[in-house]
């Protein structure tokens, strides 16, 4: 996962893969669809794995500075403690039942008319890993300290959204209460970091709590060594999956250890020494060799929410200057640079969000091709001119040259690097700084660059907000148009999906319209996996293992 989008404080929306899915003639609306893994569970007689028990290794491939779910940001955090942590509802992995949102602690919820109250109604038959009941108490308790200040969460309070109170009802039975509308707020509900912790574990361990956490998932939190693993162990009581499982009762697995292997390089070489049985983020060339050997299976997953892409900052010249944005898109290979640098596994992009996303608006495929002739005719009609024949276009003596402020995450300075040389074709020129995230936020705040790289994932689109509304500190396109932001807060406030869906393509329109990013690719998560692994798959989020239905032959 790319350190960039993992380590984002503002985090308001979530992540869910998508497949397309066509719900009507025309209609843009995209519908969630399970991703298809390539290792099918094999099963014995009666429907049960033939073997269970035994350990699981794990890769990650970052070690984050903290894994408490309500304080901490880190996608890296989801992949073992989806498994530790249930959550009030569960994004369904199909649309067949039309609905996107699953029953999970709460096996029933109603909404207030005027979208202000969302009222739970809970399971009596849960308990956490240490024993305390999980009832309507245990719901606040976790609540009031994720939206506390002193808890300083980086990212569970914001998937709240206006969040105003919590209210107990009777003991099973609590309600949310919003200051707004917000229709993100089952998406956000359903992720782990709004995952329900022991109250007594809470009380117990304060701020040491990401070293002894307590959830109610298929699997018990038993040990965490940071940058070196950490360990799971099967909770023999659970009983309450939610309905994506794919059998009910206690996980196949006795134990999962995690352990991280930050190198790229050195992944692949992982699970084939045995290291690890399943590792996540594979370069593309390991891909395709691991694809060759029977003893892996390589997991493809499309990751819901922003493309990766370079936002163009509008309030710095020349790119104050539409044609001149628009130019850049123009003068883009993005197949090259897709087939170059991601081998081919990752689509060509075509607007600010992936085509795995709810909302994702397929009629922007055709909107910027790859056009140098129209490159050219759009820096003319601005009045940029190559006056001395240098090859660089100028205009007032100034040559028009651009700085681009990037990050090491995301292969995005090899993309700076072709970006440079095809805009070179057109007279432009592509000046880049590589810096540490800090650093490259700094420089975001400050305004200093002409490009920027984003790449946010999330299974609402909502996440556009978040960048492109006049009011957020992460607009680095420093756009102010009113007809952005009145799309993006209506489609926030509106629980309709059809309605929704319809004013995300509008807002997606009217991003490239204005042309305030250079799309590049949607991501794609290369996992694979030994081939004794069975059962694996991926929740809604794209990066988080269903671990509950996984064995070992």
């Amino acid at each position: 996962m790319h350190r960039f989008w993992r380590l984002l404080i503002l985090i308001p929306t979530s992540l869910i893969i998508f497949v397309l899915v066509a719900c009507a003639p025309g209609s843009g609306i995209v519908l969630p669809a399970s991703p298809v893994p390539e290792t099918a569970p094999l099963r014995g007689p009666e429907g049960e794995p033939s073997q269970t028990g035994g350990k699981l290794v794990y890769g990650l491939t970052l070690s984050p500075s903290g894994i408490d779910p309500h304080v901490n940001a880190s996608a890296e955090l989801g992949i073992p403690l989806t498994s530790v942590y249930d959550t009030l509802v569960y994004r369904a992995l199909d649309s067949e039942t039309g609905e996107p949102f699953l029953p999970g602690l709460a096996e029933s919820w109603e909404v207030s008319d005027d979208g202000l109250t969302y009222t739970f109604h809970l399971r009596r038959d849960v308990t956490f890993h240490d024993g305390t009941p999980f009832n309507a108490e245990a719901v606040r308790a976790n609540i009031e300290r994720i939206v506390n200040p002193e808890t300083k969460s980086q990212k569970a309070v914001f998937l709240l959204g206006p969040f105003d109170s919590v209210e107990v009802i009777d003991r099973y039975t609590v309600a949310i209460r919003l200051s707004a509308p917000y229709a993100p707020l089952l998406d956000g509900l359903a992720q782990v970091y709004l995952g329900m912790a022991s109250p007594a574990a809470l009380a117990e361990w304060g701020a040491d709590y990401q070293f002894h956490q307590v959830g109610t998932g298929p699997f018990k939190f038993v040990e965490y060594v940071p940058n070196d693993h950490l360990t799971l162990v099967r909770n023999d009581d659970y009983n309450w999956g939610p309905a994506l499982y794919d059998h009910p009762g206690p996980a196949y697995l006795d134990e999962i250890e995690f352990r991280f292997f930050t190198d790229p390089a050195g992944r692949a070489l992982a699970l084939e020494a045995g290291d690890a049985d399943v590792m996540g983020e594979l370069p593309p060339l390991d891909a395709a060799r691991l694809r060759q050997d029977e003893r892996f299976a390589v997991i493809p997953i499309a990751i819901p929410g922003q493309s990766l892409g370079l936002m163009l900052n509008t309030q710095r010249p020349p790119l104050d200057d539409v044609r001149v944005r628009q130019a850049l898109l123009f003068a883009t290979d993005r197949s090259t640079i897709a087939q170059a640098i991601f081998g081919g596994e990752s689509p060509v992009a075509t607007g600010p969000l992936t085509a795995a996303t709810f909302g994702y608006d397929p009629s922007l495929a055709e909107r910027y091709p790859h056009n140098p002739n129209e490159a050219a005719a759009l820096l003319e009609e601005a009045g940029w001119t190559d006056s001395d024949g240098d090859g660089v276009r100028d205009r007032g003596g100034q040559p028009l040259a651009l700085d681009a402020v990037l990050m090491t995450w995301g292969s995005v300075p090899e993309v700076a690097q072709l970006l440079a040389s095809q805009w070179a074709e057109v007279g432009v020129t592509l000046n880049t700084q590589t810096f540490t995230y800090p650093a490259a936020l700094e420089a975001a705040r400050e305004g200093m660059y002409h490009l920027i790289p984003q790449n946010f994932s999330g299974s609402d689109p909502d996440l556009l907000w978040v960048y492109y509304h006049s009011g957020v500190p992460f607009n680095w396109s420093k756009v102010s148009d009113p007809t952005l932001d009145g799309l993006l807060e209506e489609a926030r406030s509106t629980s309709d999906l059809a309605q929704r869906a319809e004013l995300y393509a509008q807002a997606q329109q009217r991003i490239m319209e204005l042309a305030l990013l250079v799309p590049i690719r949607d991501p794609v998560n290369l996992n694979a996996a030994s081939a004794r692994v069975q059962g694996l798959r991926f929740d809604a989020h794209g990066w988080f293992p269903l671990l509950h239905d996984v064995y070992l032959e």
